[in-house]
């Protein structure tokens, strides 16, 4: 072979070897034979998002997100003394109350036997909607603020008048040692009770006598049924948180006369009420009161709900102290004599036996609650709501000149 054919075979060799190696780096290399993985589709479980072919491996669990979950089912069964749905949507959506200037009445007076004037929701919606309403929850509310960070200790003015209504309830106190409970094998409502109660409404028009104005003295007629009313139903032997407003109407028909004085109203929670409320404890104890209603009406304990209120105000900005701080028995023991809310605390752990967020569920829950400003205004709104705003417990609330149904 020539030599110029032998280089011309080798550069076409050559040539072809190049394209060839070309080709090579422009075809992508066959995909190595390996089990397909399927992919799950996220709108189908049974077919791969990839190639579209059946799956045989059982799918992931469903996420939530953008799905609704299915029917929240809780452990704990809810508790009987929870208000209902429509109930607790109301209290969310509802604005905190404010306080307000009680209006003193002017002459000429009409003082008046007071009667009920609440038959249905509709007479409910008519009172909250009234003047005399806003004026009484504006009042609470009043009261609660006087004592936003004070202790029951702490010093605060005392007028003659003050010292005369602790006089009365100690006076009522002392009753109760003089009337033993009776021997009887029912647990709840000792027949000794309506003995004290005759005995209070015998001696109550002397008792308001005592410290009325010589011009307020025909008032008697009507300022003595809320007091009579403010510590339990004879008939029934109960107590309830009615019973307790009625008590606080008592103190704004004395503010509606002027007798209460804005510059009372810390010495009317830190002494008066603190001493009402003893004398309450001291009654359900010894006379086995029974809670008036479905346990308080949903009440946060079986009788009260104003020392809550109150208790809670004045805890507002504690340094140390917060809502859960109720579950420190420590706490409790130092200082339930210093702020209401822990004293109501102590007084339910000590008459209930088990756990805590089972007989007191609904006061386990606000121990959740961030601050005590939170559980202020939450309970405010939860006191218009549950009991202001209830037909079984305002049936039995009276109107006269100084509380009027309008």
């Amino acid at each position: 072979m020539k030599p110029e054919t032998e280089i011309s075979q080798a550069m076409e060799e050559t040539r072809k070897e190049e394209e060839d190696e070309e080709q090579s780096q422009k075809t992508p290399p066959p995909p190595p034979t390996t089990t397909h993985k399927h992919h799950f589709n996220s709108s189908s479980t049974t077919t791969c998002c990839s190639c579209g072919e059946p799956t045989t491996i059982t799918p992931p669990p469903q996420s939530w997100s953008g799905v609704s979950p299915p029917n929240y089912r809780p452990i704990r069964a809810p508790a009987i003394n929870l208000p209902p749905n429509n109930s607790q949507q109301a209290i969310i959506l509802a604005p905190v109350p404010q306080s307000q200037k009680v209006p003193i009445i002017s002459s000429p007076f009409q003082f008046q036997i007071p009667s009920k004037k609440i038959h249905s929701p509709e007479d409910i919606r008519h009172f909250h909607d009234s003047n005399s309403f806003k004026n009484f929850l504006g009042f609470v509310v009043a009261l609660s603020e006087s004592v936003r960070g004070h202790k029951i200790s702490d010093q605060c003015y005392e007028s003659q008048t003050l010292i005369s209504i602790k006089s009365i309830l100690e006076t009522l106190m002392d009753w109760i040692d003089e009337i033993p409970p009776a021997q009887q094998s029912s647990r709840y409502g000792n027949y000794s009770y309506r003995v004290w109660n005759e005995r209070l409404v015998e001696k109550s028009d002397s008792l308001m006598l005592g410290f009325l104005p010589q011009e307020f003295r025909p008032a008697v007629i009507e300022i003595v049924p809320y007091f009579t009313d403010s510590f339990g139903n004879s008939s029934r032997i109960d107590y309830g948180t009615g019973h307790e407003t009625n008590f606080a109407a008592w103190l704004y028909c004395l503010a509606r006369l002027g007798v209460i004085k804005e510059e009372d109203y810390h010495g009317i929670v830190c002494r008066v009420f603190v001493k009402y409320l003893a004398l309450m404890r001291k009654l359900q104890t010894v006379y086995c009161l029974e809670p008036a209603g479905s346990h308080g009406v949903w009440g946060l304990d079986d009788y009260h709900f104003l020392p809550f209120i109150f208790g809670s105000s004045q805890l507002i900005d504690h340094k140390y102290m917060k809502p859960k701080s109720i579950h420190n028995d420590d706490i409790l023991e130092n200082f339930s004599e210093e702020y209401m809310y822990l004293s109501c605390i102590a007084f339910v752990k000590k008459v209930k036996k088990g756990l805590f967020a089972e007989h007191s569920p609904l006061l386990d829950d606000i121990s959740g609650v961030p601050n005590w400003k939170k559980v202020n205004g939450g309970l405010l709104k939860m006191y218009r709501t549950e009991v202001l705003e209830k037909v079984p417990i305002m049936q039995h609330f009276l109107f006269g000149s100084l509380i009027k149904w309008e």
